[in-house]
């Protein structure tokens, strides 16, 4: 894509039978190359795109999914309309079977995140990552299923391995501390969920954009074929295209944090309203504070034991009882 950009760390021999647990919260992106060559999925996908097809419509369960149609026009690109009143794309409630049958060229669709259990739900009795059944109970487990596509640049929070079952896509990554340099649009309306990039990374617009020729410097750039599998760590951001006629990718989502423990976005949003208007002085003292008891080692061993509260072993007791009092606090 760009001359700078860094090829992703390539771990060969790995399979979706041997993978271990150490190995899938990997803190650094790994691409993965015949990681699922096995699955009988792939094999149909790398037979033809009729194979593939018939694949999916064998495991479907037939209930209506949500697909984002888009204009020709638009090349793929998921993303805001001119004015950024809206989107520039349609959601539309579809069979499989309808979405499969568009003509090639007529419009670009994209079916994101159906949840594998509800639509396919013999999906995963072929399609297994034994590693993963620990998080059984937490992981989300997604295909996304379209032509060709391109999904701006986001992070997610939780550990990501995605897995190509047909077609090919285009992998490029960021780690977390790009953030200021992928300007990030709003984190309250966007496209499918998650605050994106605003670059066009077709055409990336350095007048307009200056700081993402930092970002670019930094970009790490992986295509993946049927079978092949990335990690993409916590809060990497990546942007993903689909570059085929057809293309299907499953993934699986997991934390290692405990279900009791809240989401750090929920903290980062409370933050910012309770922080960003102050004085500035005030808001360096809470930097301080931020400093000390969250990102530093915030010591509690001058405390006695059974007053450390938050600053103690975090038990579920103990986060359920600074849950309730947080709720109760904001609910006034």
């Amino acid at each position: 894509m760009w001359s700078a950009a860094q090829p992703v760390a390539t771990l060969s021999g790995v399979t979706a039978d041997s993978i271990s647990t150490a190995l899938l919260n990997s803190p650094q992106p790994l691409y993965l190359p015949d990681f699922a060559a096995h699955w009988p999925a792939v094999g149909a996908a790398k037979q033809s795109e009729a194979g593939v097809a018939d694949y999916l419509l064998s495991h479907y369960s037939g209930e209506p999914l949500t697909a984002f149609i888009s204009d020709a026009k638009n090349g793929g690109r998921v993303f805001y309309n001119a004015d950024f009143s809206g989107f520039n794309f349609k959601p539309v409630h579809a069979k499989l079977e309808q979405l499969l049958a568009s003509p090639p060229g007529a419009a670009h669709w994209y079916v994101g995140a159906t949840f594998v259990p509800r639509w396919f739900p013999n999906w995963l009795q072929q399609q297994k990552v034994p590693a993963l059944t620990q998080y059984a109970n937490d992981a989300l487990v997604s295909l996304w299923i379209g032509n060709q596509s391109r999904v701006a640049a986001h992070a997610d929070l939780p550990q990501n391995l995605a897995v190509v079952v047909a077609g090919r896509r285009r992998f490029t990554l960021f780690p977390p501390e790009q953030l200021a340099n992928l300007y990030i649009g709003p984190l309250d309306a966007s496209p499918a969920g998650r605050a994106i990039s605003l670059v066009d990374f077709a055409k990336p617009d350095l007048t307009q954009f200056p700081k993402f020729a930092q970002a670019m410097a930094h970009a790490q750039v992986i295509e993946l074929e049927p079978g092949d599998a990335l990690i993409i760590p916590s809060m990497w951001w990546h942007h993903v295209e689909a570059l085929s006629v057809l293309n299907v990718l499953m993934n699986f989502w997991w934390r290692d944090n405990p279900a009791y423990i809240p989401s750090p976005e929920q903290a980062l949003k409370l933050a910012m309203l309770s922080i960003n208007a102050l004085p500035a002085e005030q808001k360096a003292a809470w930097r301080a504070h931020f400093e000390h008891y969250v990102f530093g080692e915030g010591s509690a061993e001058h405390i006695p034991e059974h007053l450390r509260g938050l600053q103690g072993p975090l038990t579920e007791p103990v986060a359920r009882k600074i849950r309730a009092e947080l709720l109760n606090k904001l609910n006034r």
